[in-house]
């Protein structure tokens, strides 16, 4: 498959909306698709010397409610998703970490977003002040391994991202 015809439709500071069509030369299969276009996230996995875990609790509009979930942004262009995951937890924690190690890699909904999640562990942490953006209002919390276990399970976290990046920490501790 491959990428015949592209026109952008929507542009914003967040991400970008494109009308494609793909075809494959060899059998004339074509798709078309709306695709919205971003450049990817950063997500940090803050865990402290007493194995607990950072979440920020923050209101977010696409679901209606204040959610859970494990510190993120997106990259700036030119940026590097280690890079992005640094910038990020200082902006929205205030924790700087000495040690990162990349747990997982994603397409968060490939079916009609190209967006790639990255997340990293943050580890040997050192606390400062957060310098949150103007629409961001967060409220961060440790949580143990099985506090957030039975969060999950008990449908508390329902950020795909956070339960990931729960799972894929779990399996390498």
């Amino acid at each position: 498959m491959k990428i015949i015809a592209s026109r952008e439709v929507y542009k914003c500071n967040l991400f970008r909306v494109t009308e494609d069509k793909a075809a494959d030369r060899k059998t004339g299969f074509e798709i078309r698709r709306s695709v919205v276009r971003h450049a990817g996230s950063a997500v940090m996995m803050a865990v402290d010397e007493k194995k607990r875990v950072l979440l920020v609790r923050q209101y977010r509009l696409p679901a209606g409610k204040n959610l859970w979930e494990l510190p993120a942004g997106r990259l700036d262009p030119g940026e590097k998703p280690l890079q992005a995951a640094k910038r990020e937890l200082i902006e929205e924690t205030g924790y700087r970490a000495r040690i990162w190690r990349k747990l997982a890699s994603f397409w968060v909904s490939p079916g009609y977003v190209q967006e790639r999640m990255t997340i990293f562990l943050a580890t040997d942490l050192t606390a400062g002040p957060a310098t949150p953006m103007d629409d961001e209002q967060i409220e961060a919390h440790w949580f143990t391994r099985k506090e957030l276990q039975e969060m999950i399970r008990g449908g508390k976290i329902e950020d795909a991202k956070t339960i990931i990046g729960f799972f894929m920490w779990r399996s390498r501790s």
